[in-house]
Order: C-alpha cells, then sequence, then structure tokens
C-alpha cells in the first residue's frame, strides 16, 4: 500500500471516528434535553447575562422543548431568555407556547413583530395568540396584517370561543367534482400556494358545498382517466362552525377521522379540522373536567397567582358553608354524643366512606355525560343500575363495619346502628351521585363545575343524620 493510501485511509479514519464523537455528543445532548442540569446552566447564563451562550445551549433543542423550557425557567427570565435566543423564536416555538407564557410574551412584542409571526403561523394558531389580547392591542396587530391575512384571523375571531369556527384552519385543498383524477395530480403539482400537509381532498360542488373527500392514497392509486366524482367517498362528517370543540372531539373519536370539513350556516366548506388539533382538545377537556371537580380552576401552575387563589378561594369558602350545614346536623345531638361519646369517633367514618362512594358515581356520571354515553334515553337504566352498585357497596361495608365495631367495642347495637347507617348513606350517595349532575345538564350547567358541592354535601348531611338518628331511635344514646 502507498503512502497515499496509508494517509487517505487514516484520513477516512480520522472522520470516521469525528462523525462517531460527534453523533454520540448529539446523543448525549437529546438525553439531557430540559434535564435539571441543562435548564441550571441555561438559568446560569441567564443570571451572567451570557446571551451567546444562552443561545448555543438552546440552539440544538426542537421548538417545543425550547417552548416547554420557557416554562421552566422562573418568569422574570422569560424575556431574558426571548431576547438572548433572537432567532430561534420562531412561528414554531410560538406555538407551542403554554397561553399564558405566550401572553407574557406577546404583550411584551411590538404589534409590528406580532403581525409578522401571525402570517406565518396556521389561522387556528394565529386566533390562539390574538384571542386574549386587550381590544385595544388586538386591533393594533390586525392593523399590521395583510388584508388576505386580517380578513381570515377577523372572521375566526367572530364565532364563539372553544367553538369548530375558532378551532378549524382555512388551508384545505378543495376541487370541482368535474375533475379527473389526473387533472387533480397536475393540480396539485402546479399550485404552490396549496398546504404543505394535508391527508384528503374535499370534493365541492358549484355552490362550494362539500359532497365527498378523496384520501391521497386513493389519487396516487387511481388511473387518471377516472372522474373524481367516481371514486369520491360521498359518506363525510361536516362540522358546523358554531358547535363547540368538545363536540368535535367526539366526533373524531367516534368516526376515527383524520381530518373533517367545517362549514357555514349555508352549507359552504370554509374550513377543515385535522386530529392533530382534537389531540389538543381531548386533553385540555379532560384535564378541565378533573380540575373544575376539585375547584381547582384551570390548575396551570403558569397561571398568575392572584387569579388561581380567587378560583380557588370561590369554592373553598362554598365547602366550608357546606361544613357548617353538616356541622349543624351534629349540633342536633349533642346530647347523644355527650351520653355515648363513642358516637362522635365513629360518626366520621359514615360520612367519609358515604362521600368517597359518592364522588365515584359523580366521576362515572360526569364522563358519561360529556361523552355522550349518559342521555335522556338511558338516564333511568342508569339510575337504577347506580342504585344496585349502591346497595350492594353498602351492604358489603355495613357489614365490615358493623361486625368490626361489635368486636371492638363489645356492642351488638352499635354495630348494627353503624351497619344500618353505611348502608344508607352509600344509597344517598349513589343516588346524589347521579341525579346531580344529570340535573344540572339539564339546565345547561356544567356538572363537573359545581356538582361534587351538592354530592358531599348531601352524603355528610345524611351520613350524620342517619348514624345519629338511628342511635337516638334504638336507645342507644
Amino acid at each position: 500500500m502507498s503512502e497515499a493510501d496509508l494517509k487517505d485511509e487514516e484520513q477516512a479514519g480520522e472522520e470516521e471516528s469525528a462523525r462517531a464523537e460527534a453523533a454520540e455528543s448529539e446523543s448525549l445532548d437529546e438525553d439531557n434535553r430540559l434535564k435539571p442540569e441543562f435548564v441550571r446552566s441555561v438559568k446560569e447564563a441567564l443570571d451572567q447575562e451570557d446571551a451567546d451562550r444562552v443561545y448555543d445551549l438552546v440552539e440544538p433543542l426542537h421548538p417545543a422543548d425550547i417552548a416547554d423550557l420557557f416554562e421552566l425557567v422562573d418568569e422574570r427570565e422569560r424575556l431574558t431568555l426571548a431576547r438572548a435566543i433572537r432567532d430561534l423564536m420562531g412561528v414554531e416555538v410560538i406555538a407551542e407556547l403554554n397561553d399564558w407564557v405566550r401572553e407574557l410574551l406577546v404583550e411584551a412584542l411590538p404589534a409590528d413583530v406580532i403581525a409578522d409571526i401571525a402570517e406565518q403561523l396556521d389561522t387556528d394558531d394565529a386566533v390562539a395568540m390574538l384571542e386574549d389580547l386587550d381590544e385595544e392591542d388586538q386591533q393594533a396587530v390586525l392593523a399590521e396584517m395583510e388584508p388576505e391575512d386580517r380578513a381570515a384571523i377577523e372572521s375566526a375571531l367572530a364565532y364563539p370561543e372553544e367553538s369548530a369556527g375558532r378551532l378549524m384552519s382555512r388551508d384545505f385543498v378543495a376541487v370541482h367534482e368535474s375533475m379527473t383524477v389526473g387533472d387533480l395530480i397536475d393540480f396539485l403539482r402546479e399550485h404552490r400556494e396549496l398546504p404543505t400537509e394535508f391527508w384528503e381532498v374535499f370534493i365541492v360542488d358549484p355552490m362550494h358545498r362539500p359532497i365527498g373527500t378523496c384520501s391521497l392514497s386513493w389519487i396516487l392509486r387511481t388511473p387518471r382517466h377516472i372522474p373524481l366524482y367516481d371514486v369520491m367517498a360521498r359518506d363525510q362528517t361536516l362540522i358546523p362552525a358554531a358547535m363547540d370543540q368538545e363536540e368535535v372531539a367526539l366526533r373524531f373519536q367516534k368516526y376515527a377521522l383524520i381530518s373533517a370539513a367545517v362549514v357555514d350556516a349555508s352549507g359552504r366548506l370554509i374550513g377543515q379540522i385535522t386530529v392533530d388539533d382534537i389531540v389538543h382538545i381531548i386533553q385540555e377537556e379532560a384535564g378541565e373536567d378533573a380540575l373544575l371537580l376539585s375547584g381547582a380552576g384551570d390548575g396551570d401552575i403558569n397561571e398568575p397567582i392572584l387569579l388561581t387563589v380567587r378560583a380557588r378561594l370561590t369554592w373553598l369558602v362554598v365547602n366550608l358553608a357546606t361544613a357548617m350545614l353538616a356541622a349543624s346536623v351534629v349540633g342536633l345531638f349533642q346530647g347523644a354524643i355527650a351520653r355515648f361519646a363513642l358516637l362522635a369517633v365513629l360518626m366520621p367514618i359514615v360520612s367519609g366512606m358515604g362521600g368517597n362512594a359518592g364522588t365515584q358515581t359523580l366521576a362515572v356520571a360526569v364522563r358519561a355525560i360529556a361523552t355522550n354515553q349518559l342521555t335522556e334515553s338511558n338516564t333511568v337504566r342508569m339510575i337504577l343500575r347506580e342504585l344496585r352498585i349502591a346497595v350492594a357497596n353498602g351492604t358489603a361495608l355495613g357489614l365490615l363495619i358493623g361486625v368490626g365495631t361489635w368486636l371492638i367495642f363489645g356492642n351488638p347495637l352499635l354495630g348494627a346502628v353503624i351497619a344500618s347507617a353505611m348502608v344508607i348513606n352509600n344509597l344517598i350517595a349513589g343516588l346524589m351521585g347521579i341525579l346531580v349532575p344529570v340535573t344540572l345538564d339539564q339546565f345547561n350547567v356544567d356538572p363537573a363545575v359545581s356538582s361534587a358541592v351538592f354530592v358531599t354535601t348531601a352524603t355528610d348531611t345524611m351520613g350524620f343524620f342517619s348514624f345519629l338518628g338511628l342511635a337516638v331511635l334504638t336507645g342507644l344514646a
């Protein structure tokens, strides 16, 4: 082997080693993304006002990771971070930001900069960025935008919050029914302004009303001369623009949709909703219901403290009032408690177990209402089902607590009283757990918001009343 060949081989080996080291370094970087050590390094660079180091640390991150990084640093550091990473603050990052974080950054930017960002975002993401701005700031941003983009956003803002009109994207592909497959393929290749990502093409009539869809797989596998009218799928799910986003999510879930056409009041195609938007909505609605049941407000750790305190304190005050009601019931039997002190020891068990049973039933009912599993047609069956469950659970728990009380305190009458009270309170819990959310839903009140207050009040008061009342009636106290 010649000396030149040896040098070439050595150089190739060095290049391969360098590539391996780079790949290993990149792998390590990926493993350490957003871990405490990495976030600590970013914070230290921000404290030292070393913008170049901040930029170098953040540059390898995915836009979604950069958005998450803004949540992990302190609120006072977010604007500094945004200024340090400069051009890395692209539209992908803005679209992924938490609502509260995005609002903070947007408020600090001039109107023309916000307008430039909004014009690059999809319509639904641009609307999400602008809808929380003050009316004055919103109009200032819209004034800086191109007429076409401004008209699209103003049209979306005209729809109710959390509706399909706010959620939809106006970037879609729609063609006339008279086209052939070949015409459509040529159309898709020639028009560069079409969306870069889509899964199906909407077929419309002369009034621009959707009459069918063609998936890209069908288009690619069908001969060019075949008319679209002959191969399109006529069965499609149309979403009214005013439909609530939770109902939209249910339709996507029920019919296994990837995308769906959004139509206005006259049935004309005005946008589309895709499954990536729905995944976010499902997660948001599920978390919202869970937090509303607990009275914890939005539950966003980036929400201003004052708003969080206000949301939580409201429900804590309501719970305080219901606790006073339960205490007043206990006050009616203070003489009996004074004569037989064991009642004070055991009565929290009855109310506590009833509250747990009521919460279980309530959670099932609220979810069933939210997913349209519980409707007027099966309400009676659902009530009877929960009553049977309540009787079974109450009887089992009553026997356990009754026998246990008898063995521990040596008083069979006390065991019988607490067992009977347990059965009664479980029946109350099962009945209230289903009736309260159903009744609230009938009055168009979100059952996730206030059902828990009514259910726990009923189980606490009836738990105390049944146990102490039976103790008095049986002569136990």
